[in-house]
C-alpha cells in the first residue's frame, strides 16, 4: 500500500497519493480514460478507481485510492490461489458487461492513437498484468492503470489476463510469483478462469493470445522508433525479444496448458 504523500512509479509515470486520491500527472488521453471511468461509476462497477477531479489545467488527474496489496512479485497470497484467478476471471466478466454499452465521444484520445474506435468493439483495459490488480487478505479489490485502454475485442483481454495471471510464462516467471520448484498448476488455472469470465473455451483464449503478442510485438516495433511512450521505453528494454520467446514457450506447451497430455 502506497503511503500518504509517498510518491511511487505507476506504470507510465510518477504516482503520489494525497489522503485518499491517487495524483497522477495529466496526459494526452486523460480526458478519455476519465470518460471511461465515469461511465463505469454510473452503471455501478466498483472495481476500478473513480475520477475525483484534475484536468490539463491543474496538470494532474485526481483518482480514488483503491485500498490494498497490489499484484507484485511476489504474488499476494490471495492471488496465488486458485480463488485468485477466478476472482479475476468474474472482474473481467463484469467489466465487459459494465463497458458493453461505453461510447466514446469523438475526440477521444486513447494511449498510441493508433487504434481507431468503432463500432462492435468495447474499450479494452489493455494493461491486464498482475501488477495492476489490488488485493485484500480476502480477495480482489479492483484494477488500477487504466492508461493503456484501447479499443479492441473482448477475448484479447481475456487472453492477457490469463498471459499475466496464470501465468502462461516460464517456469522462472512462475517462481517470481511465489510458486514452488514444481510451477503453477497452470491448465488448472487457465480452466478456472476460463470458466469464471463465462465458460470460454481455453483453445480459443491460447489463439487469441498468440495473435495478441503477436500485435504487441508490432506495435512495440511500430511506435517505439516514433518515441511514443511507453513503446520506446518497451523497445529500449527490449520486449520485443521477450515476449517473442513467451509466445514460443506457451505454443510448444499447447497441449499441456490445456491438460490433454
Amino acid at each position: 500500500m502506497i503511503e500518504d504523500g509517498e510518491s511511487v512509479q505507476g506504470g507510465l509515470s510518477l504516482v503520489r497519493r494525497e489522503g485518499e486520491s491517487i495524483r497522477r500527472p495529466w496526459r494526452s488521453w486523460s480526458a478519455a480514460v476519465g470518460e471511461l471511468l465515469r461511465h463505469l461509476e454510473r452503471v455501478g462497477f466498483t472495481g476500478a478507481p473513480r475520477v475525483l477531479g484534475g484536468g490539463p489545467q491543474e496538470g494532474e488527474e485526481v483518482l480514488s485510492l483503491l485500498h490494498g496489496e497490489v499484484g507484485g512479485s511476489p504474488w499476494p497470497p490471495a492471488l496465488l490461489a486458485d480463488e485468485g484467478v477466478v476472482a479475476l476471471g468474474r472482474w473481467l466478466r463484469d467489466y465487459h458487461e459494465a463497458v458493453r454499452d461505453f461510447r466514446p465521444s469523438p475526440q477521444a484520445l486513447w494511449a498510441g492513437g493508433d487504434v481507431p474506435w468503432r463500432p462492435g468493439l468495447i474499450m479494452r483495459h489493455g494493461d491486464l498484468g498482475t501488477w495492476n490488480s489490488v488485493w485484500m487478505p480476502d480477495g480482489l479489490v479492483g484494477v488500477i492503470d487504466w492508461d493503456l485502454a484501447v479499443p479492441g475485442e473482448p477475448i484479447d483481454d481475456l487472453a492477457q489476463l490469463a498471459w499475466y495471471s496464470v501465468p502462461l510464462r516460464s517456469p522462472e516467471r512462475q517462481r517470481r510469483a511465489g510458486y514452488g520448484p514444481d510451477g503453477a498448476p497452470l491448465a488448472r488455472r487457465l480452466r478456472l478462469l476460463c470458466a469464471a469470465y463465462g465458460g470460454v473455451d481455453p483453445a480459443e483464449v491460447l489463439d487469441a493470445l498468440v495473435r495478441l503478442q503477436r500485435w504487441e510485438t508490432e506495435r512495440i516495433a511500430r511506435l517505439g522508433p516514433l518515441g511514443v511512450e511507453p513503446w520506446s521505453t518497451f523497445l529500449e528494454r527490449e520486449f520485443v525479444p521477450d515476449i517473442e520467446a513467451e509466445r514460443s514457450w506457451a505454443l510448444a506447451r499447447r497441449a499441456e496448458l490445456l491438460g490433454e497430455e
